[in-house]
């Protein structure tokens, strides 16, 4: 079984191929793994997940297998980074860094719907957005959701964000496209809450 490695340093963590443990005051964040598969197809049964993200609807246990083997197979050719959220109970969500390129990727997250409200999000995100600008050397964070998610927005709100924008029908759903929000976080940005007038 792959075993995350703790992030103690910026060079031991620029090791592509191995994913990298992040933790916050209350979090764990590791690769997701097989023993991991209930517990997402569990979770990415809620209908705000299924949705506002990307996730297949409807959501079967294979989907969520097959999930657990991209992520493993992004970490080896570092195109992406994806953790598993853990509080003392277990999984309770997922962070990643997608589409990893030239500088910038794409921060995106979804919380089990009984760990909401908790700060769990903003937490977890802090600990990725400080790896991405770190270790990482990113220079460049883009966040995309859906018109109307507003529970994402207040995430990406309070890292300090800026809203970019409207992209019209921008985003592809499940059988139709929506309109998206783009918002976007630079490696000199002062990292305080943005209102955002939405």
């Amino acid at each position: 079984m792959r075993r995350s490695r703790p992030c103690t340093s910026a060079s031991a963590c620029c090791v592509v191929g191995e994913p990298v443990e992040l933790r916050t005051g209350r979090l764990r964040l590791s690769a997701p793994v097989e023993a991991d598969v209930d517990a997402i197809h569990r979770i990415c049964q809620d209908e705000l997940i299924q949705r506002y993200t990307t996730v297949p609807s409807p959501y079967r246990r294979e989907d969520a297998e097959s999930f657990v083997r991209l992520v493993a197979e992004w970490w080896d050719a570092g195109s992406e980074c994806v953790w598993a959220l853990r509080d003392a109970e277990g999984l309770v969500g997922m962070v990643g860094l997608h589409r990893i390129k030239d500088g910038a990727a794409e921060l995106g997250y979804w919380l089990a719907p009984e760990a909401r409200g908790r700060g769990y999000m903003a937490e977890a995100t802090r600990a990725v957005v400080d790896f991405a600008f770190g270790p990482m050397r990113l220079e460049r964070l883009e966040w995309h959701a859906v018109v109307g998610n507003t529970g994402s927005a207040r995430v990406a709100q309070s890292l300090g964000f800026q809203l970019e924008g409207v992209r019209r029908s921008g985003l592809a759903g499940h059988g139709a496209r929506m309109d998206g929000w783009i918002a976007g976080l630079l490696a000199t940005d002062p990292r305080i809450p943005q209102a955002w007038s939405v």
